[in-house]
Parts: C-alpha cells; sequence; structure tokens
C-alpha cells in the first residue's frame, strides 16, 4: 500500500515510531511453528503481523514473549503496538480486541479407564482437572467451570506432568497438542467436542480506538478474501481453522 494512502492520524497511533512492534505469543505451536535464522518467529501469528504492518507502509518488529499471559500483561507497560493473543474477556480489561481470525478446539484428555467419556460429564464434584495457567483456555475454565476444580501450571508441559504425577481425572489443552500427548498414555483417550475455542485475534492497548477500530475491518478482509486460509495452507498446519466472518 502506497504511503500517500494510508492515514497518517492512524499510523501515529499504532505506530508512532514508524515501526509496527508486533507482540507474539512462542507458545502457541500452530501459530509459530519455527524460527528464522535471524531469530524471528516464523507462522501464521508472525505473517499476520507483517501483512498488517505493510498495509500502513511502515515496518514490523517482533516481540516476543514465552506464554500468552506475559504478552498480555506486557499491554499496560506499552511493550507492544498490536500483540496477537487468544482474546478472553480478562485480557479485554486491557486489550481491545478484533474479532478472532483462527480458531483452536480446546477439549480434554482422560486417563485410561476413566469413566468419564462426554465433555458435559467432567465439570462434577470430585474432578481434578490439570491445565496451564493463564493460557485462553484456562481462562475460559477459571470463569466457567462451576463444580470440578483446576489445577494451573507454569507451562503446558506443566500441565501435562501435573496430570500424571497426581493422577488428576482431565487434562485440558487445545486439541492438536492433547492428540500428541494421548499417543503416549496407553488407553487414554481425548473426548469428543469442545468446552471452548480459543478464539485468536489481533489486540490493540486499551485507548487505541481508530486503531482499533481499523485493526478490526483488516481481519475481516483478510479471512474473506483467503488470505489467512492461504498462511494456514503456506505452514502446513493442522488443528487450525479460519474463524467466520463477523
Amino acid at each position: 500500500m502506497p504511503k500517500a494512502n494510508v492515514d497518517p492520524d492512524l499510523v501515529a497511533e499504532l505506530a508512532p515510531a514508524g515501526i509496527l512492534r508486533a507482540g507474539i505469543n512462542l507458545s502457541n505451536f500452530l501459530l509459530v511453528t519455527s524460527k528464522a535464522e535471524n531469530g524471528d518467529p516464523v507462522g501464521v501469528s508472525p505473517d499476520i503481523a507483517a501483512e498488517i504492518a505493510r498495509r500502513l507502509a511502515v515496518a514490523v518488529e517482533y516481540v516476543s514473549y514465552p506464554d500468552p499471559g506475559s504478552l498480555a500483561d506486557a499491554a499496560e507497560r506499552g511493550e507492544w503496538d498490536i500483540g496477537n493473543i487468544g482474546a478472553e474477556p480478562q485480557r479485554a480489561k486491557t486489550i481491545e480486541f478484533t474479532a478472532a481470525y483462527c480458531e483452536i478446539e480446546s477439549t480434554y484428555l482422560v486417563p485410561a479407564g476413566s469413566p468419564i467419556y462426554s465433555i458435559d460429564e467432567v465439570d462434577r464434584p470430585g474432578i481434578r482437572i490439570s491445565t496451564k495457567g493463564r493460557a485462553a483456555y484456562g481462562l475460559w475454565l477459571e470463569s466457567n467451570l462451576i463444580h470440578a476444580e483446576l489445577v494451573s501450571t507454569d507451562s503446558i508441559d506443566d500441565s501435562f506432568k501435573v496430570f500424571l504425577e497426581q493422577g488428576l481425572d482431565a487434562l485440558a489443552g487445545l486439541r492438536p497438542r492433547l492428540i500428541q500427548d494421548v499417543a503416549r498414555l496407553p488407553g487414554a483417550r481425548v473426548l469428543d467436542g469442545q468446552f471452548s475455542k480459543v478464539q485468536q485475534a489481533i489486540g490493540t492497548p486499551l485507548g487505541n480506538t481508530a486503531a482499533a477500530s481499523w485493526l478490526y475491518d483488516v481481519v475481516e478482509e483478510l479471512k474473506a478474501s483467503g488470505f489467512v486460509a492461504g498462511l494456514i495452507a503456506k505452514h502446513e498446519v493442522k488443528g487450525l481453522s479460519v474463524a467466520s466472518c463477523s
């Protein structure tokens, strides 16, 4: 996009230094699939950020975080201009989100011999669930579980470890990761269906009103045009789907 066609007020709000700082969550292996020789993240999420920078006619700078919680925390510190992260109500206190550009199913893994066969059977008294704390699906469970006990950990690997060591009733996670985990546990099962879909969206710090409106329109266009679907195919990602247009 030629620079003459870009609203200067929009650039001033979203990339005041002439560089779009894009917060990237490195822990989502569906959205960040590898690393370039220069250390930049590679995948659907970085490519979405690069396209937004292209439309603003500015350079992109990736600001990487080890997990979504630390990325969300950085919004208040002004460390990034856009953040690619799951849209959750708890995060919306400091971040204004677009609609989702892609979705990932969240479900449960249960151990061999478990009497649990459906999603609806998990949220019951006495059931203990392991999850990665501050992941989008973990935040959803914190807000929506009524009877079951949630055991939160610092990482996805830790949630798997705690699930095994403490003999918990279920492990919550993204379906693609749980399919990998279940292969290591003879007799274990990944439940059909989902308790939520992680809505991967573009966020900008609260107060960037013009930027939020523009980003919303861009994301809708990227979905409708097939751009997002093309990125999923380009990076050969399984378990990621394009979100519906609003």
